[in-house]
């Protein structure tokens, strides 16, 4: 299972269909391309393990260059298009990236990173100059390199709690380019993704985010088209299903809240009767969210707990979602523990820091401390979430340890509140934090983006008080509601904490 057999066997079949513009590409002409790039990393004098950075828009190029970089069996480290030129060249220094490719969309960042980076050759998409990505790949080969090799691909973490950490993945079991990849067990088994090529995926997010990028590589070996958006549009993603006649599709919380928030009628007018399976991650979905969209999807959706460093997975489709509201699934990869500050195990039903065991476990590059930090006593390893295991083996999601506010020595997790607001009618978007407090340490700040811009915030944070005080306890409820047209929000969920608390430690420090 691989696009390498799939171009042989089918060369005319659509690989990458982008969902605005139409542009097709198939399996023989991304074989073609996948080769083409192999050999200019050669020409740039990459060889196997040597990394370069890709920097781009989701297009019908990127993920040709991804299986280039698995035929040349480089490290591909891909950049988030959100991030500033300093952030950019600290991930690409970090790295010891040798190339950069990116596109005219960050001209503005480009002048920084040439500076911060001297010795990283760049080539821009379209150019038209001598550093035209796409001239280069046109005069390589379209022939397969002579020492292929399987490639990695280094992630780095979205730095919603502090820099990005680069993570090492370990080595393949089996260096062919054509290995069977374990997602795909995953997917076929778990999921129930077909392997017979009729699958046509629908990819609604940014290809540098881990999920969509292995999700997305995953289809393509099971002969899939993938169907790319260029950006996410919740209308624009119902119509690309009818159009397209998806079968499958991958999604994050803030998908499913904008898709909530439509009119009936936008949400009735398309046809969405092929639409199988709907893949979700990133982070828990409130029971109310998914429970309405179960019931205007049908019970397709499949949702796991991952994290990029793929030490485990757990995973739950909507049947037995339905039975245990809120869980995020069993494990099928890796072996899931529950832990207390100690290190010890404890009994189904008590909340601790999560650990995956597993015999491949990865590390962050450069960064022997944060691996450290990772890492329980006996070998396993944890993404920092806290939670637990019911008696039927089912987890649940609690928050991220780094999350956790303390507020006047009790321990309040954001996510048990971020899940009522986002729950509400008139809320599109909401992120709790904790902010400095002199009386009490901190402070519960809630942040909000009404569903209404023109929304009168004074009545609505009236609302949302009388909402809130029967289900939470008094010290959780916000001191503070903090209204703004937008969340600084990752695309594939992930809410930059971070850039909150740093705001209100900012005001406190000044005031």
């Amino acid at each position: 299972m691989h696009p390498i057999t799939h171009a042989q066997t089918k060369p005319d079949h659509p690989a990458i269909i982008m969902a605005g513009s139409g542009e097709t590409v198939t399996y023989g002409e991304m074989d073609a391309m996948a080769n083409r790039f192999a050999h200019l990393l050669r020409s740039r004098g990459l060889k196997e393990g040597d990394a370069f950075a890709l920097l781009m828009e989701n297009n019908a190029l990127y993920l040709q260059l991804v299986w280039g970089s698995q035929r040349a069996g480089t490290m591909l480290v891909p950049i988030s298009t959100r991030l500033a030129a300093p952030e950019i060249s600290y991930i690409m220094q970090d790295a010891g990236a040798q190339l950069l490719l990116t596109s005219p969309a960050f001209a503005d960042r480009l002048p920084a990173l040439r500076a911060d980076c001297a010795d990283c050759e760049v080539l821009v998409l379209g150019s038209g100059d001598s550093e035209d990505l796409e001239a280069a790949l046109a005069q390589q080969p379209s022939t397969p390199i002579d020492d292929q090799a399987a490639g990695l691909v280094m992630l780095y973490s979205s730095g919603t709690t502090g820099r990005p950490k680069g993570i090492m993945p370990a080595p393949p079991d089996d260096p062919d380019v054509k290995a069977i990849n374990p997602l795909v067990g995953l997917a076929t088994m778990g999921v129930g993704m077909p392997a017979d090529g009729s699958m046509v995926y629908l990819s609604p997010a940014p290809l540098y985010h881990a999920a969509p990028m292995a999700w997305c590589s995953t289809a393509h070996r099971l002969g899939a088209t993938i169907v790319v958006m260029e950006k996410f549009d919740p209308e624009l993603a119902l119509a690309s299903i009818e159009k397209y006649k998806v079968t499958d599709s991958q999604w994050v919380p803030t998908h499913f809240v904008r898709f909530l928030r439509l009119e009936e009628e936008e949400r009735e007018r398309y046809d969405l009767s092929t639409h199988q399976r709907a893949v979700h991650a990133a982070a828990p979905v409130p029971i109310p969210i998914k429970q309405a969209m179960i019931d205007w999807w049908g019970p397709i959706l499949v949702e796991y707990y991952a994290g990029s460093e793929g030490i485990g997975m757990t995973m739950v489709k909507s049947e037995d979602w339905l039975e245990n509201p809120g869980t995020v699934g069993r494990a099928l990869h890796g072996i899931l523990h529950v832990c207390g500050p100690d290190g010890e195990e404890l009994p189904a039903g008590q909340d601790g820091v999560l650990y995956f065991e597993n015999d491949k476990i990865p590390t962050y590059h450069n960064d022997a401390e944060k691996t450290a930090e990772a890492m329980h006593p006996k070998g396993w390893m944890t993404l920092g979430d806290i939670g637990h295991v019911n008696e039927g083996g089912w987890l649940f999601l609690t928050d991220r340890k780094s999350h956790m506010i303390i507020s006047g020595g009790v321990n309040i997790y954001p996510q048990e509140i971020e899940n009522l607001l986002i729950a509400h009618e008139q809320v599109m978007d909401a992120g709790v934090i904790g902010a400095p407090c002199e009386d009490m340490g901190e402070k519960v700040v809630a942040v909000v983006q009404p569903a209404d811009p023109a929304a009168d915030t004074q009545a609505l944070e009236a609302e949302l008080r009388e909402y809130l005080e029967p289900q939470i306890a008094r010290i959780k409820m916000p001191k503070l509601f903090d209204f703004r047209p937008e969340l600084p929000r990752e695309a594939n969920g992930k809410l930059y904490k971070r850039e909150l608390r740093d705001e209100f430690e900012a005001k406190a420090q000044a005031s």
